[in-house]
């Protein structure tokens, strides 16, 4: 995925509330339940064999290689506590919106006598929930990051640099060059 989409993802998994298996046989038990107690699915899914999995789960492997490790990771990260993301997500979307911090170029389309040159900038800015409910729906119908990076230009252009509707009535903001994103909600 891109930076924005990686963003979402990231901040869904800071809403657990308990904290992610750390061994390597807990995160494997753990893959291992989640797909119905199936080795083959599990070793299919990180790229192993069934063996290597079935000696995970007994604790007779304990250190996986590096890339074992951040593949396994991964995937229990991705299925860490379904439920608690749902309702965080839910809640983000209904009430309580997204807060968004950025360092990005802002290039504009303004009024004549304006200068409309991309900056560099700085922002953290809170965006209310209807952006947050169309972020996570273009994430959940798989858009492309360009979709994604879309919306949340469309925020901060009408909450940031058109303060709601008070001023600037014809900016256009773009939203590109984007050095970090970090989200939370």
């Amino acid at each position: 995925m891109g930076i924005l989409g990686d963003s979402l993802d990231k901040a869904a998994e800071n809403t657990a509330t308990r904290p992610v298996p750390k061994s390597a046989g807990a995160q494997m038990r753990f893959l291992v339940k989640q797909h119905k107690g199936s080795t083959k699915a599990v070793a299919q899914l990180l790229g192993i064999s069934q063996r290597t999995v079935e000696r995970y789960v007994k604790n007779q492997i304990k250190r996986p290689r590096k890339d074992l490790a951040a593949r396994m990771e991964r995937e229990v990260r991705r299925r860490w506590q379904p439920k608690v993301r749902e309702n965080a997500q839910r809640r983000a979307a209904q009430t309580g919106g997204i807060t968004i911090e950025t360092r990005a170029r802002f290039g504009f389309t303004a009024a004549p006598g304006t200068t409309d040159d991309g900056r560099i900038r700085l922002i953290t800015q809170h965006l209310p929930p209807a952006y947050a409910a169309r972020l996570f729906d273009a994430q959940a119908a798989g858009a492309p990051e360009q979709q994604l990076q879309n919306i949340a230009a469309e925020g901060l252009q009408e909450i940031y640099f058109k303060d709601s509707g008070r001023r600037a009535d014809g900016l256009l903001v773009e939203f590109t060059d984007i050095d970090y994103v970090e989200l939370d909600f």
